[in-house]
């Protein structure tokens, strides 16, 4: 066994013929950094040449999730200060993003506990992706001002119906088997297993060690609700939409459209725009791409900063948006996410240098 130590927030180690990549911030849900973000790729470039690692196994320290999401205080202060180190970590991470979606390698997810935002970013895209008991895997971002990201929209553009539209604007977490029906995950392994599942993706090839632990997980709910999920979020915007859920007398319903009014009406409508568009793209990179412009127009505005000091920072978890309500926002504030970025695109799809070339799709 080998264990290289140039970071401790990222630990690295083989074992049999897997690698193993465990985040390392348990007191802070093994939230992402910048740096966390190019060891990981670091690590992705060695395994990937080296004959002896036949799988890549990610994985969460301590007891309370694999990941959840990008170090958004980091971002909070940047956006105040007019800084660029969230684009510059952005530009990383969603180049990561698309590299472990096309890895010749398994990459095994092990996506126990809480996975939001950027810890999707780092498990979804890859070939075998492990929900448990435990997991709660959402993309909460238009509740801080934000849009999701992280290849988010991709995903969710391609669950069954309107269930991604759902998630993407609730932000609203799902189980297991909700996450292995929208796609976001693959099987479900009892969170007890786990220890054993690492032993054998050490000794078997993944297919194999998965097929040894895989269980049938606990009911979900998103399959009983479709009726209403689909038929109220296909409306043509935010608003008509939030009207056609309160309309149904369906009490989950309700509280989705009580829901949507808490969170940021931009972030809504630039989400719903965004998870629109991405859904005629045809690559993950282009989505990427998109998603790039729309995050580094989240920078500028009021509500990030101000969702992210309400949920994060003075956490009273009362956020004062502007525009307050849904028929304020424009559609010039709308317009602004699919500008091309002061610092320039990301360009993953063209294949620009550094970019990392085109992604396989899953």
């Amino acid at each position: 066994m080998t264990v290289p130590t140039a970071t401790s927030d990222v630990l690295l180690r083989t074992e049999g013929r897997a690698g193993f990549v465990t985040l390392n911030r348990p007191r802070a849900i093994n939230a992402l950094t910048h740096a966390m973000v190019l060891r990981i790729d670091e690590a992705l470039t060695a395994w990937e040449h080296d004959p002896a690692v036949g799988t890549v196994v990610i994985e969460g320290a301590g007891e309370r999730g694999l990941c959840a999401g990008g170090d958004i205080r980091a971002i909070h202060d940047d956006a105040r200060a007019g800084g660029t180190a969230s684009a510059a970590f952005w530009r990383d991470e969603y180049r990561l993003n698309a590299r472990i979606a096309r890895y010749p390698k398994p990459y095994a997810a092990l996506m126990d506990g809480i996975v939001m935002g950027g810890g999707v970013g780092v498990s979804a895209h890859g070939s075998h992706r492990v929900v448990t008991e435990r997991s709660r895997v959402a993309m909460p971002e238009t509740g801080i001002g934000f849009v999701p990201d992280v290849g988010g929209t991709h995903l969710l553009g391609r669950a069954p119906g309107e269930l991604g539209t759902h998630l993407a604007l609730t932000g609203n977490p799902v189980g297991a088997a909700d996450a292995i029906l929208t796609g976001l995950a693959d099987r479900y392994v009892p969170a007890a297993e786990l220890p054993a599942l690492a032993e054998d993706l050490a000794l078997l090839p993944a297919d194999e060690a998965l097929a040894r632990r895989a269980a049938t997980p606990p009911p979900g709910v998103l399959a009983g609700q479709r009726e209403w999920i689909d038929a109220c979020y296909a409306a043509p915007t935010v608003a008509e939409i939030v009207e056609r859920l309160f309309d149904t007398g369906v009490p989950a319903a309700k509280e989705a459209a009580e829901t949507l009014l808490a969170k940021s009406p931009t972030a809504l409508v630039t989400t719903l725009a965004v998870l629109r568009r991405s859904r005629a793209l045809a690559t993950l990179e282009e989505v990427l791409d998109l998603e790039y412009r729309a995050s580094c127009a989240a920078l500028t505005t009021h509500d990030l900063v101000e969702g992210i000091r309400a949920q994060v920072v003075d956490k009273d978890r009362d956020p004062h948006w502007d525009p307050a309500t849904l028929d304020a926002v424009t559609d010039a504030d709308v317009a602004r996410s699919f500008a091309r970025p002061p610092g320039g695109d990301l360009d993953l799809a063209a294949g620009r240098p550094g970019s990392g070339g085109p992604a396989g799709e899953r």
